[in-house]
């Protein structure tokens, strides 16, 4: 590998404060590196500076010679005039010595692009001034994924892409020649493209192998060494190892030397929630109907999107709600809250729900208050999830167990401590904006949750921070979202808007990708996105190896737990009996052999995780 990209020594600092100080990092030409960190932390000036569209007020930053990068910035600025083509083909957008590889009429490779991102219904001479904001975001994707770069450098690229489209860009990105630097809080697309990860904190850029995976276990070990990090956010990383260690195979690869520690690490962490408790808690709170649709039909237009539905969502339900864009599932929640009326058939609600609805916009902040205000506005006290016998709170709860929370005290648990709760709210950044519209609802206590893109603009620890609260909800909650690790994390059924019903299905997201999959035009280069390859006759299928790899690593693992074990009561045989030298040797014996097989059980799981993993 070449290095192409430097940053030596940066520094960079605005009126607030220093950025980053003292950075040097630099990227190789095979790199598919993943960007995280809070909210205002400075990822998006990293970008700025790596491409040299932002000079360092310290430090250099130097490319290779004649090296080609391109970028996708989080705000377009398209020409309201052109049309598609001179926007992914021409040079309307990105400089001409870009040139594209690809003609709209002649090459397959612009279709499979389009048709990937979700829009095979565009044609090359519509206007980019007719087109919606997510449409002229995923055109301008479009026109970089069709060109040859040395560097691809994506902010927050995942934006208003549904699940498949999603799916698809990772297998396109892994499949992709160049380096590739990513900002985005999507923790499934970390995991499934980048082989490293930058964590931008404190004014500084540390650098980890691997994926999300890795990185969570990273910061768990290096803040179990630190003698002074505080308590509620090593607790939080433990519990987020749980989930990853018990989820699906391909999320738990990472070097042989951590599976040790990761096994010491969450040896006594709870079950990631009760679910048996909490359903009957919110079967107490709500009683026995929360929402039943009977024959529903609702449509938009021309487009039908349920036609004569039934369906019931009940107490203590977490249900995820799938579709692609524009398939209703922002209706369907306007639906269930009776903001919208069906078209025929019925919505019926519970007499004791009490809801709560994360809308996708921010508008409805107070702008002339200031943050404290706004918590007060709503509630001055609160309680959040559930303190009840029975019910495990995971490693880290948002508040005292037991006591009511005051709004300075939810405040600082979510993210504004100190002179930040006292930050007009009409200067908050859209990050902050959507963790207090997130806050004051909770601030109600409400009975059911209804989130329509709950992760848009949430830094990673505070969607985990969500999700520990989720953990221990003790009502409804029903997640419209794209995002994929949240929707496996959170929800423990999945319904899926396709061809105007409301299909439950028992495989998930993995399901829901195989039925879109399904209703694609045969020999679609956009089908099958994560197989990268047509399935021949007889071959088996990508769920049926990935069922058989998870079963052969579960095994492995059980083997490895089970050496781990007999290594360690050898060592203290072996202590035992220090002074009786031909026990001592036989036990050796013993101990060399049972390290030689943990070891090669470790290769053997090891290879089966790339394996499930490519």
């Amino acid at each position: 590998m070449a290095n192409i990209v430097n940053l030596d020594r940066v520094g960079k600092a605005y009126a607030a404060g220093p950025i980053f100080e003292d950075v040097s990092v630099g990227i190789d030409d095979a790199d598919r590196i993943g960007v995280v960190g809070l909210n205002g932390a400075g990822k998006t000036t990293l970008l700025r500076l790596l491409t040299r569209t932002l000079e360092p007020d310290e430090g250099r930053v130097t490319h290779r010679r004649e090296l080609r990068v391109a970028a996708l910035p989080q705000t377009l600025d398209l020409p309201a005039t052109a049309v598609i083509r001179e926007v992914v083909l021409g040079d309307a957008w990105l400089p001409a010595a870009f040139a594209a590889e690809h003609e709209w009429a002649g090459d397959a490779g612009i279709r499979q692009v389009l048709d990937g991102l979700g829009l095979p219904h565009l044609a090359e001479e519509t206007p980019v001034g007719s087109m919606s904001g997510g449409e002229r975001r995923r055109v301008a994707l479009a026109a970089l994924l069709v060109r040859q770069t040395d560097l691809l450098v994506l902010d927050e690229p995942t934006n208003h892409l549904d699940v498949a489209g999603i799916d698809w860009l990772a297998g396109h990105l892994r499949s992709r020649r160049g380096a590739l630097i990513v900002v985005t809080h999507d923790r499934w697309f970390l995991d499934a493209v980048c082989t490293r990860t930058w964590e931008v904190a404190d004014a500084s850029v540390r650098a980890y192998d691997g994926g999300y995976a890795a990185w969570t276990l990273a910061r768990a070990e290096r803040d179990r060494v630190a003698a002074g990090v505080e308590a509620r956010r090593q607790n939080l990383l433990r519990k987020e190892i749980a989930w990853l260690r018990r989820g699906p195979p391909a999320r738990t690869t990472k070097p042989r030397f951590r599976i040790e520690a990761a096994n010491a690490i969450i040896a006594d962490v709870p079950p990631v929630r009760d679910g048996v408790s909490l359903r009957r808690l919110a079967t107490a709170r709500l009683g026995k109907q929360v929402y039943e649709l009977d024959s529903a039909t609702m449509c938009a237009g021309e487009r039908t999107l349920l036609d004569a539905v039934t369906a019931r969502i009940g107490p203590g339900d977490r249900v995820a709600i799938l579709g692609a864009n524009g398939a209703g599932k922002t209706t369907l929640l306007r639906a269930l809250l009776g903001e919208r009326r069906v078209d025929g058939g019925a919505v019926r609600q519970g007499t004791t729900v009490r809801p709560a609805y994360l809308s996708q916009e921010v508008h409805e902040l107070p702008e002339d208050l200031r943050v404290l205000e706004a918590i007060e506005e709503v509630a001055q006290t609160a309680r959040l999830g559930t303190d009840r016998p029975g019910v495990p709170g995971g490693a880290a709860r948002l508040r005292p167990a037991g006591q009511e929370v005051s709004a300075s005290q939810l405040a600082e648990m979510f993210g504004f401590a100190g002179g930040r709760a006292w930050t007009p709210v009409g200067d908050l950044s859209g990050g902050e904006r959507r963790r207090l519209q997130l806050l004051r609802l909770l601030a109600t206590e409400p009975n059911v949750l209804l989130l329509d893109e709950p992760t848009n603009d949430l830094d990673v620890d505070t969607l985990t921070a969500l999700e520990d609260l989720l953990d221990t909800w003790p009502g409804t909650v029903i997640v419209a979202s794209h995002d994929r690790y949240l929707v496996e994390r959170v929800c423990d059924a999945t319904l899926a808007l396709l061809g105007g019903q409301l299909l439950h299905l028992p495989g998930g997201v993995d399901e829901y990708l195989a039925r879109v999959a399904e209703t694609r035009p045969s020999g679609s280069a956009a089908a099958s996105p994560s197989s990268g390859r047509q399935k021949g006759p007889g071959q088996p299928t990508r769920a049926a190896v990935d069922r058989r790899l998870g079963k052969d690593m579960v095994r492995l693992e059980r083997q490895i737990e089970k050496l781990t074990r007999a290594e360690a009561r050898l060592h203290q045989q072996l202590a035992d009996n220090a002074t009786d030298y031909e026990r001592v040797a036989a036990l050796d014996g013993e101990l060399r052999a049972a390290t030689e097989e943990r070891l090669a059980a470790e290769d053997s799981w090891l290879e089966l995780a790339q394996r499930a993993e490519g």
